[in-house]
């Protein structure tokens, strides 16, 4: 095969740059429909019209060559102009139509996304909606996800963004369990506590705590541990003790003085804090399905303060422009 065909050598190059996004010649010939033999014959069959090796390959991983990694930035823009083309179609229709697949963890989903769900539903009778309610990390592209909701710093490599909002989490307890057991003033006097932690690992029982640039850590203990917000914060409302939750789960009872702050002056640090992040594939033109979501959500989320989101809102009222829990 010739350099001088660059076309003879596009499926290879789009098959290079897939086995870089999976990890392996496995996984990439399973996103595929390929065998992993033919897969691997297709890498070697561009290092050959290149001329030179673009994976150092071992027994445990792959690792990208220096003309490997120049490679793979050009090659996974096939991937991207690909998607590109093949939603050009969704781009120009101008009623929203199909399903749109989102990711989010387990308390964004049930206490912030799904009130709104039913409005956006009744606005876009041609647009389906599935939730992917899961603390765990999706591949958009394994796993066919259109959006991903995530607290992250910034979008991972290979994908496109927006802020959406920024989450903060809390410790509160309940005022009876504050007035029999007394209100900590310092982190390291909830290990004299009952705490309500994720539990998921041991790494749970440490809490980290920020202030005026200091950090400090405590490991917690108590007698009821949950994975899901919404369980510690109903054990806190039953004054089982001093519960680690997002400040938007907590915010109504805040407000009706069933629960209590602890610690205010005191930053709590969790995986599931900092900014949420709505991720997408680098796709320039979005479906006219999932640009209709995005600006829903966005608009809803700015427009409601969170803790009033028991009735979710009615109908649409236009377009905006432009971890674990």
């Amino acid at each position: 095969m010739s350099i001088n065909n660059p076309l003879d050598s596009l499926p290879d190059m789009a098959v290079f740059a897939r086995v870089v996004d999976a990890g392996s010649f496995s996984a990439a010939a399973r996103q595929l429909g390929l065998t992993p033999s033919a897969v691997s014959r297709q890498v070697a069959r561009l290092e050959g019209v290149l001329r030179v090796r673009l994976l150092e390959r071992t027994t445990r991983k792959l690792r990208l060559t220096e003309a490997g990694t120049a490679a793979y930035d050009r090659c996974q823009s096939l991937w991207t102009a690909a998607r590109e083309v093949l939603a050009l179609s969704d781009t120009h229709t101008a009623q929203p139509r199909g399903l749109v697949r989102i990711s989010m963890a387990k308390a964004v989903g049930r206490q912030l996304i799904h009130p709104l769900m039913p409005g956006f539903l009744r606005a876009y009778p041609e647009v389906d909606v599935q939730l992917v309610i899961t603390d765990r990390v999706v591949d958009l592209f394994e796993d066919g996800i259109d959006l991903a909701i995530r607290a992250t710093d910034t979008p991972p490599p290979g994908l496109a963004g927006r802020p959406l909002m920024q989450l903060r989490h809390g410790v509160y307890a309940g005022p009876a369990y504050l007035a029999e057991r007394g209100t900590p003033i310092h982190p390291r006097e909830l290990a004299q506590h009952s705490c309500l932690y994720l539990g998921e690992d041991e790494r749970d029982r440490n809490w980290r705590f920020r202030r005026d640039g200091v950090d400090t850590s405590v490991r917690v203990s108590g007698r009821y541990v949950a994975n899901h917000s919404e369980v510690r914060l109903e054990g806190a409302l039953e004054g089982f003790g001093i519960a680690s939750l997002p400040e938007f789960a907590a915010r109504a009872h805040l407000r009706s003085g069933a629960l209590v702050p602890v610690l205010q002056d005191w930053e709590h640090q969790t995986d599931y804090a900092g900014t949420a992040w709505l991720l997408y594939p680098p796709n320039r033109f979005l479906a006219a399905k999932i640009r209709v979501w995005i600006d829903y959500v966005v608009e809803h989320l700015a427009a409601t303060p969170v803790g009033d989101r028991a009735r979710p809102p009615a109908q649409h009222a236009g377009t905006v422009q432009n971890r674990r829990q």
